[in-house]
């Protein structure tokens, strides 16, 4: 039988909640699961369980998460570029040929691409941003949606696969006897732009869990 479908006939028959959870437990649920199900009737004096109203997001919706997910990538990645290029310019690699106009117009024209870049999406993002927060705002059942969801585990695996990876060849530069100013420098900089990613879309997280939980 399917949880859900448990958890009203149960609530129906007049179960108490405690009794219905703890049922569930020694018959192998995870808490999330049957807080889950328990949470989708509501407490009420009603003589059957009531349904508990669930989030819809409309195409709309999903355009605006799949737009705010590309335009932080690009303000992400447009960030990073620019302030590498900036160490680039300030602590030049000497087997670089920096002296070279060919090297300067290098640095000068990613700087200039990254710029627009960050120009064009970071103003997106920050629009974006807000409509979905005065959504939520509105209707605090959308933080818990599908699409949100969703978006919010793809920031988390890129964030944290980004610092791993930037970990790894820290470290790896350590071992070596590589370490330089420059590449601390950029390290530096991926860890700080994934690391701020991450700890904003796992606070989200939480607070959407709590709120579920609530």
């Amino acid at each position: 039988m399917d949880l859900q479908l448990f958890v009203k006939e149960a609530l129906s028959k007049g179960l108490s909640r405690d009794s219905i959870k703890t049922a569930l437990t020694q018959a192998g649920w995870q808490t999330d699961e049957i807080h889950s199900a328990m949470n989708s009737y509501t407490e009420s004096e009603f003589p059957i369980p009531v349904p508990r109203r669930q989030p819809h997001i409309s195409a709309r919706e999903s355009f605006l998460y799949l737009v705010l997910f590309m335009t932080l990538a690009i303000s992400a990645t447009s960030l990073g570029t620019i302030i590498f290029q900036l160490i680039n310019r300030w602590l030049p690699d000497p087997l670089s040929g920096y002296d070279t106009m060919y090297y300067l117009q290098s640095v000068n024209s990613t700087l200039r691409t990254a710029s627009a870049s960050l120009i064009v999406a970071f103003p997106i993002f920050l629009y974006v941003s807000r409509l979905t927060l005065d959504a939520i705002k509105k209707n605090p059942d959308l933080r818990l949606s599908r699409p949100r969801t969703a978006i919010t585990y793809l920031a988390l695996f890129f964030a944290s696969a980004i610092i791993i990876g930037t970990l790894i060849t820290l470290l790896t530069n350590v071992l070596g006897g590589e370490l330089t100013t420059r590449f601390v420098l950029k390290t530096f900089t991926v860890l700080a732009i994934s690391g701020s990613i991450f700890g904003y879309y796992l606070t989200d997280l939480r607070r959407a869990e709590e709120q579920q939980k609530a």
